[in-house]
């Protein structure tokens, strides 16, 4: 039988490490585990395995490690030659399309990640609004990555428990 796993992090490619510690830390008040760091490619242990998956020739790049408040590992990245994102969201490429946080104070939140320099992307929308108080709401953080935010658990939304 198969078992669910727990999330263990996720890993995040920022421009600016030390602007995005900031904002994660202030405005989603993850727990730092490592501040902002300079890895070089050498071969050190850390070195090696970042070879292993960036290849050669990668040279160094900046790494944070935070945490959630139930434990979730968020890893920062910040490259010397890092592309902005663009605005070039496509709902229909393969990979991480957003990662989602919630907040009872949802519009609180909301509003400090556009204070940051973030987007919101759409109004904040009700799930159930004859029946549950349950919002949601899709934003950008200020490095491009979609965020979504609801009001209340993931099991609590879509369950049929009002």
């Amino acid at each position: 039988m198969t078992y669910p796993r727990s999330f263990s992090h996720i890993g995040l490619t920022v421009p600016d490490i030390e602007k995005a510690y900031k904002f994660y830390t202030e405005v989603m008040g993850w727990y730092t585990v490592m501040e902002p760091t300079e890895i070089i490619e050498d071969e050190s242990p850390v070195g090696v395995m970042c070879k292993d998956v960036f290849g050669k020739g990668w040279e160094k790049l900046w790494i944070a490690h935070l945490s959630t408040a139930d434990k979730v590992g968020i890893e920062l990245f910040q490259f010397p030659e890092n592309e902005g994102s663009g605005n070039d969201f496509t709902y229909q490429k393969t990979g991480i399309f957003h990662y989602c946080v919630q907040d009872p104070d949802l519009e609180g939140l909301l509003g400090k990640i556009v204070d940051y320099g973030g987007k919101q992307k759409m109004p904040v929308r009700y799930y159930y609004p004859d029946e549950k108080p349950y919002r949601m709401v899709y934003c950008e953080d200020p490095f491009g990555n979609l965020v979504e935010i609801y009001s209340h658990s993931y099991e609590m939304t879509y369950s049929d428990t009002p």
